[in-house]
């Protein structure tokens, strides 16, 4: 006799979407279907040939100076605020407005901003951004005579300036309501300890952590929304504004430096990680079909947690192919920067201070740096089924009324570390600083590497390692379920940190001395710029030509 499909679901369990994810639904679906209204504002529009030479022109640009993909479009407005007030200000100085058109101009050509798409207003509403900026640099400049502090000072004035300008160019409302969601979600369920001195800290750092960790904002980025924080008038940016934050722009910056290395940050940052992967998800599965989802979430339960896995690995399989074009980036970041330079100097230093010239040390030099970011490519895996589950259980938590968290999260009170334990731990710190480089200069005397090879292979060996631990955050975003530390780990990390700081530390101060990003920004840039718009405004001329004959 067949079995009536009514009569076996019958003791499933349909659970009720709570308000925030309806709103979440809602919003996804209006934004996802929303048609453009053509109209007749007159747009920004460039000419698409003349525009290809940018685009190019940024490509190699940004090849020489390494960045994380979503920060390439604040930091290209940043530079080119830099050249526009700085270095092109020193000869003529432009109006707000025009900074703003050629501004939007270079964005459009450089393919990080539609063309034939925005109004001619958005100059407007940008130069009122670029005026309030330059107000504030010639007020606070006025205050400084010490040199570097004058330069300090201008850089971060620029820096808030391009963070407020993306701002306004990234009308995201999917994800300010995603941002929102999260807050009010762990505003409520993140708890301190009722004697912890940081309880009026805690709604700003989990606030911070949310847009560090789910929208990876860079320091930039979130220094700008803690200069709002401090400045809740700053955004209209009146007279009055500019003035207050001019007079009190140390106390403002110490107290923004303050969050930023704040003790409950790290803490914070490894909660949100969680939530930030449930809501990245979530919004994959609504975004796919809302109707869709909405329905079958209510006539059968089974179908959402099978679509929470199908989009978990979905983004899994995302996460290798940014891994492989990340390790690919960085040795072209490498080679073009610092490999050229070092192998340049290996030959003649070599043969100057007398020595015979080993053609197997230049060849594992050579070598040597991609190979070992492909193995770290090769061997990094994907998350596992478990952590999949984990990630099934965190969205329903998170959706579903039923499902809510009860239980709070405490987070631990902060406690620093004895003087005297301290003490001895950096001294076995030393010790493994000594081991691990001893151990590799040794090995390579073995093969006879000369003095200046032996330079060159730690001077790779620890940049490639640093961009190794950089590259694999990306494979890593999607992992709930910690790594569980073992004996090879616990080796591997005792030799393979000291060379991870050495390389953190030489690309902080490499990065400074970036010839190639000097050479570009300095003595191409601004004269390719003019080269291009001489080229945009023959083509116009040509075209106009062309009508009238016609």
């Amino acid at each position: 006799m067949p079995i009536n499909p009514t009569l076996s679901r019958k003791d499933e369990v349909y659970f009720t979407p709570n308000e925030n994810a309806k709103k979440l639904f809602q919003i996804i679906y209006r934004e996802e279907n929303k048609t453009e209204i053509e109209d007749d504002t007159p747009k920004i529009k460039v000419s698409d040939l003349i525009s290809m030479l940018a685009f190019y022109y940024e490509k190699i640009r940004n090849s020489v100076d390494y960045k994380e993909e979503y920060l390439l479009r604040r930091s290209s407005i940043l530079r080119t605020l830099k050249r526009q007030i700085i270095i092109e200000g020193q000869l003529k100085t432009l109006t707000p407005e025009e900074i703003s058109k050629n501004l939007l101009v270079e964005l459009i050509r450089a393919g990080y901003l539609p063309n034939n798409k925005l109004p001619e207003t958005k100059i407007g509403e940008l130069a009122i951004v670029i005026d309030k900026y330059l107000k504030l640099r010639h007020e606070s400049l006025l205050k400084i005579n010490d040199d570097k502090q004058n330069h300090e000072v201008s850089k971060w004035i620029l820096a808030m300036a391009s963070t407020e300008i993306e701002e306004k160019l990234n009308d995201d409302i999917i994800s300010q309501t995603t941002i929102g969601n999260m807050y009010e979600l762990l505003s409520k369920h993140l708890v301190l300890p009722e004697e912890s001195i940081y309880q009026p800290d805690r709604e700003i750092q989990i606030y911070l952590s949310i847009h560090r960790i789910y929208m990876k904002f860079d320091d930039d980025m979130l220094e700008f929304l803690l200069l709002k924080y401090y400045n809740a008038n700053w955004l209209n940016g009146a007279d009055k504004e500019i003035k207050y934050l001019a007079n009190h722009l140390e106390t403002v910056r110490q107290a923004i430096k303050e969050q930023l290395d704040h003790p409950l940050a790290a803490q914070v940052n490894k909660i949100i990680n969680r939530y930030s992967v449930y809501y990245t998800i979530l919004n994959d599965v609504i975004m796919d079909d809302p109707v869709g989802v909405y329905e079958g979430i209510k006539s059968d339960p089974k179908a959402f947690p099978r679509l929470i896995k199908k989009f978990a690995q979905k983004r899994y399989h995302e996460s290798k192919v940014k891994l492989r074009r990340a390790a690919v980036r960085s040795i072209i970041y490498i080679f073009l920067t610092k490999m050229v330079l070092a192998l340049i100097l290996e030959i003649p230093v070599t043969i100057w201070l007398g020595e015979i010239l080993n053609y197997t040390s230049l060849t594992i030099n050579v070598t040597f740096p991609p190979f070992l970011l492909f193995l770290i490519v090769l061997f990094t895996r994907t998350p596992s089924e478990a952590n999949s589950l984990k990630i099934v259980q965190g969205i329903e938590e998170i959706v579903f009324k039923e499902k809510a968290k009860k239980e709070p999260i405490v987070l631990r009170q902060t406690v620093k570390r004895k003087k005297g334990i301290g003490g001895v731990f950096a001294t076995l710190y030393a010790v493994t600083f000594l081991i691990t480089f001893g151990l590799v200069i040794y090995f390579l005397d073995k093969i006879h590497f000369t003095i200046v090879s032996i330079i060159i292979f730690l001077f790779f060996l620890t940049l490639v390692s640093f961009f190794s631990l950089r590259i694999r955050k990306v494979a890593r975003e999607m992992y709930i379920i910690e790594r569980q530390d073992s004996i090879f780990s616990f080796v591997m990390d005792f030799f393979y940190v000291p060379i991870i700081e050495v390389g953190k530390w030489l690309n902080e101060k490499f990065s400074r001395l970036n010839f190639f990003v000097f050479f570009l920004d300095f003595i191409i840039e601004a004269p390719f710029k003019v080269l291009v718009d001489i080229a945009e405004e023959w083509t116009k001329y040509v075209k106009e030509r062309k009508e009238e004959i016609m």
